[in-house]
């Protein structure tokens, strides 16, 4: 029997993991990547970035760090080399065609306005429809068309299409004569490139997210107190300075189950409602501990920077910010070197910035302007559809429904991975690529389109409630380990992954627990 043909867009991780599984299944992957390499995001970051979460819970379940990497927070190098050996060992740079975009998908198959199953049957591969990929090889400037049988979207949220703020007509970049770049584009630059950038100049950061945080500090290093780093920002989200505040080990209070136990979650049933109910103030004890922890190790309230909603609702939308190195960048603060200006609004002019400061506006001056805004990952996977209707589906409320977080009912034949996210971005598309190939393989059976709409709405309805208006980045922060359990009970393995009951209730859940699945 023919081996089925399977569109991978994107060499990411996402990506890497999706052709590793495509291939342990039998199936014939085509993986197309529009940059001459792979690692996706980490290939284009700043060189000082380090991950956020200790690497056991950033790794592959059947590929461990090697004991070379001693340090718990990997540097960029070192996840670069970490994915540059993983695809070589499985031996999937065969399978991927660098300097090819993506130019637009369409599917060549009966419409499924009508359908009471996804793809008219429930199968992954009914008996008619292809999807037809224009791939254009940015090397030899030629277009091919590929018709395959699925398409694996591995194309992320986070890259590629930057979300620079709406500015009102004259109030923006349209009049600002300085240099304004996108976050993304300042860490695409050699370290001489960025120095060259900022040194001398008066640089305003707008977004106080990890890469803006990033971002004044390199620039503080660069320029000093005598050309401070302007930060403006509108919220403040919780930070802390290391990963056991207070000798709790933070991964607990995310990846146990026991943890878990204490949030009302989508599927969860009357019984575990009822546990929840009960459980919860408990975590809620741990979190507010947590969070005066952090205001006592870290100068928070001196510099303004407490947030006004709780940790919870930040780790539940993955705004909870692990900051390496803390006193770098307060110290920047204490000498001037970093200058924060928290504001509702702001607008630009000619010569930089107006903010609103204690309800009067103020002036900021600046030569360069560097914006860590963001992306905009909804439009990116709207504008590869070349069907307006497909494109409908994706943008048609804020947080892009997808069933499991993978699957949208009325477009068939794909996948999405890595759109929806999690505080282990590599763990959760692991786990989401095991579950789509045993759809694609057979042996897991979806529901009929009514019921997965109904189920999308009762996650989004979670997501509401836990992460507040951040609900649509489709953060699953809170609840990682439900939601692999919700996955592995489709695929009908066993949930409880560890040796014993203590174990399984009050221990961190790692990719490893998941390896042979």
């Amino acid at each position: 029997m023919e081996k089925k043909q399977i569109a991978i867009i994107g060499a990411g991780i996402a990506g890497l993991i999706a052709c590793k599984y495509c291939i342990s299944k039998g199936f014939q992957p085509i993986v197309f990547e529009f940059e001459s390499h792979i690692g996706g995001v980490w290939a284009k970051t700043l060189k000082d970035t380090r991950l956020q979460i200790p690497k056991t819970l950033y790794q592959l379940s059947d590929y461990p760090w090697p004991a070379s990497v001693t340090d718990d927070m990997p540097t960029q190098q070192q996840m670069i080399d970490y994915i540059h050996s993983y695809a070589k060992h499985f031996q999937l740079i065969p399978h991927i065609k660098f300097c090819s975009k993506v130019k637009r998908i369409s599917y060549d198959g009966p419409s499924s306005d009508s359908w009471v199953l996804w793809n008219g049957s429930g199968e992954p591969f009914p008996p008619q429809g292809k999807w037809n990929i224009t791939v254009e090889n940015t090397k030899t400037a030629t277009t091919e068309v590929y018709s395959l049988d699925f398409v694996i979207l591995c194309i992320g949220r986070n890259k590629d299409v930057p979300n620079m703020p709406n500015f009102p007509q004259g109030r923006g970049l349209d009049v600002f004569q300085g240099k304004a770049v996108h976050s993304s584009q300042y860490a695409a630059l050699d370290n001489d490139a960025a120095e060259q950038l900022v040194k001398g100049k008066k640089v305003v950061v707008v977004g106080l997210g990890k890469s803006g945080l990033d971002i004044a500090r390199s620039c503080a290093e660069i320029n000093g107190p005598e050309h401070p780093c302007t930060v403006v920002y509108r919220h403040d989200h919780w930070k802390l300075a290391d990963w056991h505040p207070l000798g709790i080990p933070l991964i607990n209070l995310v990846f146990s189950r026991f943890a878990v136990l204490g949030v009302h979650k989508p599927e969860q049933g009357f019984l575990l409602s009822l546990v929840a109910t009960l459980v919860s103030p408990l975590r809620w004890t741990l979190l507010k501990l947590i969070e005066s922890h952090a205001k006592l190790t870290l100068p928070l309230a001196k510099y303004n920077m407490v947030p006004e909603q709780g940790l919870g609702e930040d780790m539940a939308s993955g705004l909870l910010m692990h900051i390496p190195d803390p006193d770098d960048f307060f110290d920047g603060l204490k000498k001037g070197s970093i200058k924060l200006k928290k504001t509702p609004t702001y607008n630009m002019y000619e010569k930089g910035f107006t903010i609103v400061e204690q309800e009067e506006k103020t002036q900021i001056e600046a030569d360069v302007a560097i914006f860590s805004t963001g992306f905009d990952g909804v439009e990116k996977v709207k504008n590869i559809f070349e069907s307006p209707t497909f494109g409908h589906y994706i943008s048609d409320s804020p947080r892009v429904g997808l069933y499991r977080e993978c699957i949208h009912p009325r477009i068939p034949q794909l996948g999405i991975i890595g759109f929806s996210d999690g505080l282990s971005s590599l763990y959760t598309s692991e786990m989401r690529c095991k579950w789509l190939l045993a759809v694609l393989e057979g042996s897991v059976k979806l529901p009929n389109i009514n019921e997965m709409q109904k189920n999308i709405k009762e996650w989004d309805e979670y997501m509401k409630r836990a992460s507040g208006h951040n609900h649509y980045r489709s953060f699953l922060g809170s609840i990682e380990i439900w939601y692999s359990d919700v996955v592995c009970k489709d695929m009908g393995v066993n949930t409880m992954r560890k040796k014993g009951l203590f174990a399984n209730m009050f221990e961190a859940y790692c990719p490893t627990d998941y390896a042979d699945i």
